[in-house]
């Protein structure tokens, strides 16, 4: 599955738009993290827990998006964004969305 952030792919033509695909995940933080992440904020440097956790939150949105661009039946993905949002003090989401479509190589 071709997966891109632009309107168009290099090399090939989109023969049919399927519609709006999303994937989402909510996740909470961790107390013992937010411990961490305070002393780093005094020391300074990367809080490399909250870092893999938005990695891994961003992938999981990802690959729900590509599973429901599949079920449509399209083989690329354009126009993908991504968003956040709060949803109480210690959770947020992170969404992935973009087109499904339908891509031909070039001739």
């Amino acid at each position: 599955m071709l997966v891109t952030t632009s309107d168009e792919i290099p090399g090939k033509r989109i023969v049919k738009v399927l519609g709006l695909v999303r994937g989402n995940t909510i996740r909470a933080r961790f107390i013992g993290w937010d411990f961490i992440a305070a002393l780093r904020n005094i020391t300074g440097g990367e809080i490399v827990e909250y870092t893999k956790m938005l990695a891994e939150s961003r992938e999981q949105a990802i690959d729900r998006m590509i599973e429901e661009a599949r079920a449509l039946g399209a083989n690329a993905v354009v126009t993908t964004r991504f968003t956040t949002a709060s949803i109480m003090r210690e959770a947020a989401e992170l969404l992935a969305y973009g087109t499904a479509v339908v891509v031909e190589d070039n001739q």
